[in-house]
């Protein structure tokens, strides 16, 4: 694993070095612009609008337009100094439960690992965590962006998980159309509840792939081979007009699906009227008593044709 940052823990007087290593990867497939004319890729240049050239990356600087056109330039030395104070310390300022924390505010996962001759006191922050229960919650600056951040106990290794501040997270007030809160129909909620419930399993993230990343590696794979592609479209969901019917045909869909094999469904009660509908079962290699030729009725008519014979 590539080293993201390095630096120490702090919590009250103990001093924690550590390593730190992305715990995520994004497996997305990148694609790069192609010219249709003769299939080269396209690359991106900086360049000057006004001075119309292409520009160096050491003459490039930053800077914050505080108004329309006009920007304030920062030097790369201004910027380091400003995240200089924050850049090596990760400092724990409380200890909370990690039930408190609302999922909208995490961002990125991190692991940390002891540095240098840290082990010990890696060690005993690991295990106070884990006895304790409670999750750190500590102000860390990576690559100049200072962020909150949660130190939590993942298996035996101490995690970081980078979080938003309040004012990074927009009010749901923003949010438009919204529905207004009224009273949902009784048995819609309650056949609604009763799809939640059996709908319901407990987590394992092993289930769960990315079907568009393997379809599209197929695509990839297909077209490299020199395979000709045709995908038939998909199919158009309609609305939603019956709610309930909804509801019915999802729960009906979701129903477990046979017995316990060492049971047998019950034999279903035949009238004489049901046995003339109904055709009769055929039994594995030959006909069936139902299949078999019936004596016919014996009449005088047909025993005096016997005897005359």
């Amino acid at each position: 694993m590539h080293t993201v940052w390095k630096g120490a823990i702090s919590f009250g007087l103990v001093h924690v070095p550590v390593k730190m290593f992305s715990a995520t990867e994004d497996k997305d497939i990148s694609m790069r612009y192609i010219h249709k004319e003769c299939g080269s890729p396209l690359s991106y240049i900086r360049k000057c609008p006004v001075c119309e050239e292409e520009v160096a990356w050491e003459e490039i600087t930053k800077g914050y337009e505080y108004e329309k056109g006009k920007f304030v330039l920062f030097e790369k030395e201004e910027l380091e100094q400003l995240a200089e104070a924050n850049s090596k310390n990760i400092t724990i300022l409380d200890f909370v439960d990690l039930t408190e924390i609302d999922p909208i505010y995490f961002q990125k996962t991190y692991y940390l690992s002891p540095d240098q001759a840290g082990a010990n006191a890696y060690r005993l922050l690991l295990e106070a965590m884990k006895q304790s229960g409670k999750i750190g919650i500590a102000k860390i600056a990576i690559r100049s962006k200072s962020s909150l951040a949660a130190i939590r106990v993942l298996d035996e290794c101490l995690s970081i998980e980078t979080i938003f501040y309040p004012d990074e997270i927009r009010p749901i007030s923003q949010v438009p159309n919204l529905p207004e809160r009224t009273e949902v129909n009784a048995k819609e909620l309650d056949m609604a509840k009763l799809l939640i419930d059996q709908l319901s399993t407990p987590f394992d993230p092993e289930k769960y792939t990315d079907d568009y990343r393997e379809r599209l590696l197929d695509l990839i794979n297909s077209k490299v081979s020199g395979e000709e592609i045709k995908i038939a479209p998909a199919r158009q969901e309609t609305n939603v007009v019956d709610l309930m019917a909804a509801l019915q045909a999802s729960i009906e869909a979701v129903k477990p699906i046979g017995t316990d094999p060492g049971t047998k469904p019950k034999p279903r009660k035949t009238t004489r009227k049901t046995a003339a509908k109904e055709p009769a079962a055929k039994v594995s290699g030959g006909e069936s008593d139902a299949d078999a030729p019936k004596p016919k009725r014996r009449t005088a008519k047909s025993k005096k044709s016997d005897a005359t014979s």
